[in-house]
Parts: structure tokens; C-alpha cells; sequence
């Protein structure tokens, strides 16, 4: 019985072969578009039931279909079940209120999944409905201007495990870390690591609040300093050009300006190659820094993708030439403005700053039209909550590109946001400043509660809405941390089988599958419904982009074994129950095995 698989599509293929026959007899008419369910399955509603009693599934197909028939629903319903083609795997339909119809799934049906699921279990619940449509999928992301936070971890978990949730529906994905390794930052991270080396040296330097004060700097410059000696030595006098800079009414102002002369100062006496040098190796430490940081966290990307890049090669400079020929950039102020206003957004934004500079803003374009020339099916941009302004913009650059639509592939990215995540010890919050240096690491996090912990709540809530993340739960061994009670349901199916060969007993798979009709008890129905839903799930939470849906799902899936399991005897002397019972055990341990995988979770054997 392969439709098990998908019962939903099998049901609404059932549900679109009568309504296609009803529209052939005349006794519907024709419909006009999708929401009149023309063609498209997945368009039919349908629904599992709550209520055990109300059948498996529920349609409301006939509620939505009264209006353009002009009939009322529940005489709709009575042709639509009435016309229903034969199954062997429909117990019985039945029509209630005021024309919904139940289905209710012969026991059957779901026990035959359990032979699906040994058959092919690390592929169970995949599909190809991505059809091979190339999907790239950005994320983390982080500036390489110091160490990952717990901030960028949520975002990391998030972004892992929907790559894996679109690769599993059959998407080609291609992963990708933007690497913003030009601009402003990058020259204040240079800066920074030349300070704390010349402090090394013995020169003394006022080390500016807006600086980056983190001990990573600290270590950054001790390797320059051991394996350079003085070469790179600078003495702060105004014959060397060390700045003065006059006190601002603004200290804030003040403060930014001290910054940029420092700058200036550093690449000035340095030249650019020396400049470029400790630029290099501050990005160079970060970056193997961070990646073998997210390697360790189990995140890995197809592609590292420069922002210098896009500089060094006239992309930025492409894009804005495009955009003032088609009319679309202003001078003002000794600025160069993008008339984003013009396609919604709030106000212009800057592109090139009166200094000559191009912006972030102005990558930020070149990068997605360079994304664009790819010509995937699919753009994501998965960034952090506060980045939701930036949303606006992107979206109005790439209209004004590509206006004319004749471009191959999708102008505006899906963008995704992620809030924050809220560390919480012993019932305190865990406060942060990234600039600063007092922040919780994404290793600190991983070295405290385990990556399985941290990857598994880090998806326990919509990306969009904020995490409070309980630290001292996450390290629990009890059934209120999810991630434990989760692993151990698989641990216990694990722990059978090392009982099993205790006992001298042996589980003979082949034989398991004709004894499936044993299976009758209330949890092992239940427990069965439950593992039909897997790949539903699994379908439902990559196109909603809610891996949190999957986890929802393990955390449900392990109650009903964890309930299984503390009400029955699976090694019982009858070998035909004990090895069906065992064959349910392990369909839930493959299951379970694969949706943490999504997740980025072990499965551990034993805890």
C-alpha cells in the first residue's frame, strides 16, 4: 500500500477524481480557479481530525464548493461520497454538520507503514516534490568581527534545518555564508587587533570605546607580534600623524570621529599592504575561527561567499552605474542616494557616503543581483530580527533592476527573520554586548548544555518569534527537557534490543510483518496514527519554512512510545506479538533517528 506513505495526497487525489466526475456529469460546474480546486490536489482541503471519533481526516471541500454551485453543502457532500472511487484502505466515510466529510482509515492501512518504514528506513517520509529546483538558502552570516554569540546559533540551527527539511522534499540546495569582508567594520576589527599588538610593542594608545575590546583582539595581536617582532610598530606622535580630534558637543560624534582618524592613521603609517596585512590576518583568524565553529555545531556551507569579492570585481560599481542610468540614484549632501521610497520603501537610502564610500546597503545589492545571475528557483535570506528594516530596501533595489522581468530566475528573496534568543541561568537573564566583548559564545553555549541541546531548543519556536532559552533545563535529565525526553525514547528501543539478546530471544524482521494484524491495543493504534503523520510533517514544515513543526512532531511521537512502552510488555513468550511489537519499536526508532537528523540531533543508543 504505497498511498500510505501520503495518506493526505492519496485522499485528496480520491477527493479531486470525484469532483473531476461530478464537473464531467454536469452536477458541479467548472471551476474558475484554484480555490475552486480545478486541478491542484494539495489545494483540496483536508485535515486531521482531533477527535478520534470524527474519523482520521475531515474535508470542508463541499462548504467551500456551495457558493459557485449554488447548492447546499452537505447535498454536495452526499455525491461527492456517493461518486468516492473504491479503496481498500477507507474503513468507512461519513457526512456530518452541515456537510463535512470523515474519513475513517482501516487499522490496516497504518500497520502497513511499518513495512514502508523497514523497507527504506533512512528514506522514509522523503518525497520529490521539490522536483530538483535549485534553492539557495543564506544564512548566519555573522560579521567576521569576532566569535559567534548564542544569537547567531539560533539562526544557524534555523538555517541547517530547513536546508535539510528542502532536501529531503527533493530540493537542491545550495548553503551559503556571506562573508562581509569589506567596509567599515572590517577596517574598525584591523584597527582594533594594530592597537592592542602596538600596546604589545609598549606603545601606548588610547583604545577607543567603539573598538572591538574582546580578549580575541588580545589574541589576534599576540600572534602578530610573536611571529612579526616590531615590524609593524608605530609610535602615536603627531610627527607620525597620530590624530588630534577636537572635542564634539556629541560624545557620540566625538567617539566616531577619533575612530575614523585612528583608521586613517593606521593605513597611513602602515601603507596599504601593511594595513591589508593585519586587516588579513584579523579576518583570516576570525573566520577559521567561526567556521570551525559552526563545523562543530554540525552547520556546514556549499559556499563562502566574499563580499570583497563583489568590490574587487566592479559588481558594486555595475549595479549603482545600472541604477542611476535607469534613474533610480541622486546626489545629496555629497551623497549618492536610491530612490527606494519610489518602490514603497519609507525613505532613500544611501549607497555611497559623501567620504566616496560605498555602503553596506550598496553590497548588499550587487550581492543579491549576483545571486540573481545564478538563476536559482529560489533565493532565502535568513536574517537576524533586527535586519527587518533592510527588508524593504533589497526588495525595492531589486525592482528597480530588474523592472522589465526579462531576467531568468526569482528578483526578490523570501527573507526570513529570526529573533533573538534570551539565555536564561537559574532563573536570570544572561545579559550581552557583542562590541564589548561580554557575550555567551555559541561555544560556551555548546560546551554547557551539549550542541544536541542547544540545536534542538533552538528550533523549538518559530524563527520569527523570540526563545527563551533555559539553560539548566537544557542540561536536565528529566521528561521537561524535549531534546532528552526525545534521544530517549530512541535510547529505549535501543535498550530492547540489547534485552532481547540478553534473553537468548532474536527479532525476525521478515516474519514481523505477517503478524502485524496483532497489533490492536489502544496505544499501538494510536502510536501508529501518529507515525502516518511523519511525512506530512516533514512536507508541512520545509514549504512553511517551520522546523519547529518537526520538533513539535519527535516531542509527540516520543510521548506516545514513552506511553507505549511503560504500558506494554514487548518481550513476551508469543513470538509472532513480541516480534510485532518489536517491529513498531523500530519503525519509531528509524523515524525518530531521521527527524532528529533533520534537526541536527544524535540519536544515542543509550543514556
Amino acid at each position: 500500500m504505497n498511498e500510505v506513505r501520503s495518506m493526505k495526497k492519496y485522499l485528496q487525489n480520491l477527493l479531486q477524481q470525484t469532483l473531476s466526475t461530478l464537473r464531467e456529469n454536469g452536477e458541479l460546474p467548472s471551476p474558475g480557479h484554484l480555490s475552486e480546486h480545478s486541478g491542484d490536489t494539495s489545494q483540496i482541503p483536508l485535515e486531521r481530525t482531533r477527535n478520534p471519533d470524527h474519523g482520521d481526516f475531515a474535508t470542508p471541500v463541499c462548504l467551500t464548493l456551495a457558493k459557485t454551485a449554488r447548492r447546499k453543502p452537505r447535498e454536495i457532500a452526499e455525491q461527492v461520497v456517493a461518486n468516492l472511487p473504491a479503496s481498500n484502505l477507507i474503513e468507512r466515510v461519513e457526512i456530518a454538520g452541515p456537510g463535512f466529510i470523515n474519513f475513517h482509515i482501516r487499522d490496516d492501512a497504518f500497520r502497513d507503514q511499518i513495512r514502508q518504514i523497514l523497507a527504506a528506513p533512512d528514506s522514509y517520509g522523503n518525497s520529490g516534490i521539490g522536483a530538483g529546483q535549485r534553492v539557495q538558502i543564506e544564512y548566519v552570516s555573522a560579521n567576521p568581527t569576532g566569535p559567534l554569540h548564542v544569537g547567531h546559533g539560533r539562526g544557524a540551527a534555523y538555517g541547517a534545518a530547513l536546508a535539510a527539511l528542502l532536501t529531503a522534499i527533493g530540493f537542491n540546495v545550495h548553503r551559503e555564508y556571506y562573508v562581509n569582508d569589506a567596509g567599515r567594520q572590517m577596517d574598525i576589527l584591523a584597527l582594533s587587533v594594530w592597537l592592542r599588538y602596538l600596546d604589545l610593542c609598549g606603545e601606548t594608545v588610547s583604545f577607543p570605546a567603539k573598538a572591538y575590546q574582546g580578549d580575541y583582539i588580545w589574541d589576534i595581536a599576540a600572534t602578530l607580534n610573536r611571529e612579526h617582532g616590531e615590524k609593524y610598530r608605530a609610535a602615536p606622535t603627531q610627527e607620525a600623524g597620530f590624530p588630534t580630534v577636537s572635542e564634539d558637543k556629541d560624545p557620540a560624534a566625538y567617539s566616531e570621529k577619533y575612530l575614523d582618524a585612528l583608521i586613517a592613521w593606521a593605513k597611513n603609517v602602515l601603507g596599504e599592504s601593511g594595513f591589508d596585512f593585519v586587516h588579513g590576518l584579523g579576518l583570516g583568524a576570525l573566520l577559521d575561527d567561526i567556521r570551525g565553529d559552526l563545523e562543530q555545531f554540525g552547520v556546514v556551507f556549499e559556499e563562502w561567499f566574499s563580499e570583497r569579492s563583489l568590490v574587487d570585481s566592479g559588481a558594486v560599481e555595475d549595479v549603482l552605474a545600472r541604477l542611476r542610468n535607469n534613474g533610480y540614484l541622486y546626489e545629496k549632501d555629497g551623497a549618492w542616494w536610491f530612490r527606494s521610497t519610489d518602490f514603497g520603501d519609507e525613505k532613500d537610502r544611501v549607497v555611497i557616503r559623501d567620504n566616496g564610500l560605498a555602503t553596506y546597503f550598496a553590497s548588499d545589492i550587487a550581492y543579491h543581483a549576483n545571486k540573481k545571475a545564478r538563476n536559482f528557483d529560489r533565493i532565502i535570506d535568513i536574517w537576524g530580527a533586527d535586519h527587518h528594516g533592510y527588508i524593504a530596501r533589497v526588495k525595492a533595489a531589486m525592482e528597480a533592476l530588474y523592472q522589465d522581468g526579462s531576467d531568468k530566475g526569482p528578483s526578490n528573496p523570501i527573507v526570513l527573520l529570526v529573533q533573538f534568543a534570551n539565555l536564561y541561568r537559574g532563573g536570570e537573564l544572561v545579559q550581552m554586548s557583542t562590541r564589548s566583548g561580554d557575550f555567551v559564545t555559541l561555544r560556551e553555549l555548546r560546551k554547557d548544555v551539549g550542541a544536541d541541546a542547544a540545536r534542538f531548543f533552538y528550533v523549538m519556536r518559530r524563527s520569527d518569534q523570540h526563545l527563551d532559552f533555559d539553560l539548566d533545563l537544557a542540561k536536565s535529565r528529566t521528561a521537561d527537557n524535549p531534546v532528552y525526553y526525545v534521544q530517549y525514547a530512541h535510547a529505549r528501543v535501543c535498550s530492547l534490543m540489547e534485552k532481547l539478546d540478553g534473553r537468548a530471544l532474536d527479532w525476525d524482521a521478515t516474519a514481523s510483518l505477517s503478524g502485524l494484524d496483532r497489533l490492536i491495543e489502544s496505544q499501538e493504534l494510536k502510536l501508529l496514527r501518529t507515525l502516518s503523520r511523519y511525512p506530512e510533517v516533514v512536507e508541512s514544515a520545509a514549504l512553511a519554512y517551520e522546523p519547529h513543526q518537526l520538533a513539535f512532531f519527535l516531542r509527540e511521537l516520543a510521548t506516545d512510545f514513552h506511553a507505549y512502552y511503560n504500558a506494554y510488555t514487548f518481550l513476551v513468550d508469543d513470538a509472532t506479538l513480541r516480534n510485532a511489537r518489536l517491529a513498531l519499536a523500530m519503525a519509531t526508532r528509524h523515524v525518530l533517528k531521521n527527524g532528529l537528523a533533520f534537526l541536527g540531533v544524535s540519536a544515542p543508543e543509550s543514556m
